[in-house]
């Protein structure tokens, strides 16, 4: 019974977690969405706990900024004011970073002094800290690509790395909560549902790294037409000069490709869906079955509202666009975790409680 009780607290414990990290990486997409990802030039993880305090600090502060290109060449005008704004949402954003790791570290001792764990969990734990330090140094290795005389924004590439490797820290922990939580009724051991689960990972995996291309690059403007990609289908650069980098660097051969896999992956998961639901016997394996679907048909309507709106931002404004853009994002981190636990469900149950 005891044993019952301390894997359900840390059960919660994970999900409070899962929770923490979601709106991690929202308040990262607030953080792009606002511009105010290079506000703060220096990684500080303790000492930045902190904001400026006085007038004097936050005058420092906003001579650091002054150096690099986006404030030369894109926020010229901006007071002392702006700067402020902009300064905490990626001082929130370092700040809730910070917190989770609090709540993680905190509550690991304490279970581990009152015995809480069963051998098999502290592995998966371990891995959990380390995905979470990895992905702090990610972030500070994107947000230091921007910070110099040249470029406006941080790398899109190095953006994208440090949104997968947050997905993969987020994924890890559901799969790892799943297994504290799921009962062996639960699952469905169909080695091809199990496969076809992780495929469409995998393309869902590579959609969302084009979205924050789409993101880095700030390309939805770029081609804000839907059905067509500014009266045309096919980029007419597509195949012209070098491929491997208009397939990273071309904001309108990024578009093509974030827009047909959409179809593709929405095609991909509704086969999956009709084949999985002729599987009786798990209802747990069918809510997350019917919820692929409703994801997938809602992540196309937000694409699609975030394409259209695209030329209606508004400098200082957190309008259509940006609420578009973030729950477009937040949709598509919820279609990818919906379908880890798939192919976890899918899988045959081990019994580790």
């Amino acid at each position: 019974m005891q044993s019952d009780r301390s894997t359900g607290i840390i059960a919660r414990w994970i999900f409070i977690g899962i929770g923490m990290l979601v709106i991690q990486v929202l308040l990262g997409g607030i953080t792009r969405l606002t511009g105010s990802g290079l506000s703060i030039t220096e990684w500080a993880p303790i000492m930045g706990t902190m904001p400026p305090m006085n007038e004097r600090d936050w005058q420092a502060a906003f001579v650091e900024y002054q150096q690099i290109a986006q404030y030369k060449y894109l926020n010229q005008h901006f007071t002392l004011g702006d700067f402020k704004f902009i300064f905490f949402w990626e001082w929130f954003h370092r700040l809730w970073a910070r917190l989770i790791g609090v709540v993680f570290l905190i509550p690991f001792i304490y279970f581990l002094v009152k015995g809480y764990f069963k051998k098999w969990m502290i592995l998966p734990l371990i891995i959990l800290f380390l995905l979470g330090a990895m992905q702090g140094f990610v972030g500070w290795i994107m947000v230091k690509s921007g910070l110099n005389e040249n470029d406006l924004y941080v790398n899109h590439i190095r953006l994208a790395a440090h949104f997968i490797s947050a997905m993969i820290l987020i994924a890890y922990a559901v799969i790892f909560a799943l297994k504290l939580t799921v009962q062996s009724t639960s699952y469905v051991a169909k080695p091809s549902l199990r496969s076809g689960a992780i495929a469409i990972i995998f393309v869902i995996i590579i959609q969302l790294m084009y979205g924050a291309f789409m993101a880095g690059l700030k390309a939805a403007s770029a081609a804000a037409s839907w059905p067509d990609i500014n009266g045309m289908y096919l980029p007419p650069n597509l195949f012209a000069g070098d491929i491997s980098q208009a397939l990273v660097h071309d904001k309108i051969v990024i578009h093509f490709i974030h827009r047909n896999l959409a179809y593709l992956l929405a095609l991909f998961i509704f086969i999956y869906w009709w084949k999985a639901n002729k599987i009786k016997g798990s209802s747990l394996f069918s809510r997350y079955n019917n919820a692929a679907a409703l994801l997938v048909l809602l992540q196309i309507i937000l694409g699609i509202s975030t394409v259209l709106t695209a030329n209606k931002i508004v400098a200082g404004v957190f309008g259509k666009f940006e609420w578009s853009a973030l729950l477009h994002q937040l949709n598509g981190m919820l279609l990818l975790l919906n379908f880890v636990a798939l192919a976890y469900i899918s899988g045959r149950a081990k019994q580790h409680i």
